[in-house]
């Protein structure tokens, strides 16, 4: 793999990801600070009458479009240009386009159901609203988690059936192991968007599905994709995606109560006239990203250790590490990944630990695991 490469590729994209980000928030500091909140608001009631909740909806609907046109351009720089320049893409510009408004309209539907839900509390209790928000967050969540299989990812990827018997069998085989029912094994189609791979265990419960990208169908024998559905099969075993969304409730409570307390502090300020007055809505949405954004190396660290458990489940349960090595190799080059970031890097971005790291640790449990025991061991 040629490390270079992929460190130029991954610093491009975080810096478009810390510049798009930085950008929203400079809008968001910049339409209250100047008023301009109020302002969107009164508009807002103008094309919506004396109907409250319309007005929140037209002022959600504006707010987005808003931010959407000033992140646009950085959206498509990484996402188009980049993939492109390091010959990831295979998806057309207008494949691109067509799954950004997809993307728009559900994140659009999501944003005006979570402001009614929000400023129906407010209104409700002004005081515990913020306990009961993240509360009801933390319950869609848990829906998401379960419907997101065949309600979400249909709307941008196709799937089928795996057409390979024997492959199929192995892994639902592999699973039952794991103590995982699943409801089947499914093709994923990535190749017209991307050359990376990809695998996933996803859903809950009914909807608890194998997805297999046809990239990685492509390219990995089945010995690999078995020792990579292993390591996806430990999130289940060990709970993972449950401890997931508890860490996400505990940044939900601590985001929408930072968000109380800012917003009961800007009353009277910046034009917002009430606690529950849509024109404080950016400083919720700060608040909240602000948690996100200072725990970010927390969850970071908690999806790592996660992350290499996993992979000692994988060795493990099937007892191939050259399969587990091989694997992480292979995808490190075909998604590009970075085989030995700086220790700053891995802290603030990483969710997984780095390529070599994984690799290492395999050889280091491969050499335990064929050492002859002592007597008495």
């Amino acid at each position: 793999m040629n490390e270079d490469k992929a460190t130029r590729y991954h610093r491009l994209r975080r810096r478009a990801a810390l510049a798009g980000t930085a950008l929203g928030a400079l809008l968001l500091v910049l339409l209250v600070v100047t008023g301009w909140s109020a302002d969107l608001r009164a508009a807002a009631a103008a094309l919506a009458g004396r109907s409250l909740g319309l007005t929140l909806i037209v002022y959600v609907v504006l707010l987005a479009l808003l931010s959407e046109a000033i992140q646009l351009p950085l959206a498509f720089y990484q996402g188009v240009t980049i993939e492109r320049r390091y010959g990831l893409s295979t998806q057309t510009t207008a494949r691109w386009w067509l799954d950004q408004l997809k993307a728009g309209a559900v994140a659009m539907v999501f944003a005006v159901g979570g402001a009614l839900l929000v400023y129906g509390l407010l209104r409700w209790s002004p005081e515990r609203w913020w306990l009961v928000a993240a509360v009801c967050f933390g319950l869609v969540l848990v829906l998401l988690a379960q419907l997101a299989p065949v309600l979400l990812l249909p709307l941008f990827y196709r799937f089928k059936p795996l057409e390979r018997p024997e492959l199929a069998s192995r892994l639902v085989a592999l699973a039952g192991r794991a103590g995982a029912r699943v409801v089947g094994v499914f093709e994923w189609q990535l190749s017209d968007r991307t050359r990376k791979a990809n695998a996933a265990l996803a859903g809950i419960g009914r909807t608890r599905r194998i997805l297999l990208s046809d990239t990685l169908l492509a390219e990995h024998s089945d010995e690999e994709i078995e020792v990579v559905l292993a390591h996806e099969l430990s999130h289940h075993v060990h709970h993972d995606i449950w401890k997931a969304i508890a860490l996400e409730a505990v940044l939900l409570v601590l985001g929408f109560y930072l968000a109380d307390r800012v917003l009961e502090a800007s009353v009277g300020r910046f034009g917002i006239v009430a606690k529950d007055d849509v024109a404080g809505l950016p400083l919720l949405v700060l608040a909240g990203g602000a948690v996100s954004l200072g725990l970010l190396p927390v969850a970071n660290a908690v999806s790592r250790a996660h992350e290499r458990r996993a992979d000692r489940y994988a060795l493990e349960m099937t007892r191939n590490a050259a399969a587990f090595v091989s694997a992480m190799r292979r995808l490190a080059a075909q998604n590009l990944a970075e085989e030995r970031p700086s220790r700053l890097v891995e802290i603030l971005f990483h969710s997984h630990p780095p390529t070599a790291a994984r690799v290492e640790a395999a050889r280091a449990w491969e050499a335990c695991y064929d050492s002859p025991r002592q007597p008495g061991a």
